[in-house]
């Protein structure tokens, strides 16, 4: 707070202005919400209960078995076993499938764990460019 010893202007005691904040007020104002948040907010996340489905297995097995397409870390890309490229893959995946709508069909993806980003992100966005919105990802079975 500011302020002034009284005494005549150029008097030895004149102060002048003070133009400093005052900060002590308010890190005592946000050391106190930092402690109530700390601890009200363990309460918030236990607090909360939902009660999840049990997991249940399908009642049946789908139709047909996907189509795999497998790319490899020197970049090749494989449709079930035969080789092919990203400007033909549409082609390929229609002729696999031989249905009128080749789209409509799952495709599942995997890929080598060397296989750059890029590689991997190129079959994806290819595929979505064709028009096949039905991908899935393979991953390692860790049990």
């Amino acid at each position: 707070m500011a302020g002034k010893v009284s005494g005549a202007k150029g008097d030895k005691f004149d102060l002048g202005q003070n133009a400093e904040i005052n900060v002590t007020p308010l890190v005592d104002v946000m050391l106190v919400l930092l402690i109530i948040f700390m601890v009200s907010a363990p309460m918030a996340t236990v607090a909360i209960k939902v009660d999840l489905p049990p997991a249940q297995a399908p009642k049946e097995k789908p139709k047909k078995e996907p189509t795999f397409i497998s790319i490899q870390s020197d970049g090749a890309i494989y449709i079930v076993d035969k080789p092919t490229s990203r400007q033909t893959l549409a082609a390929d995946l229609a002729r696999r499938f031989d249905v009128a709508k080749p789209t409509e069909e799952t495709v599942m993806i995997r890929a080598d764990k060397e296989v750059r980003y890029e590689d991997f992100m190129g079959v994806v966005n290819q595929l979505q460019t064709d028009g096949f919105f039905k991908v899935g990802l393979i991953n390692e079975d860790l049990s």
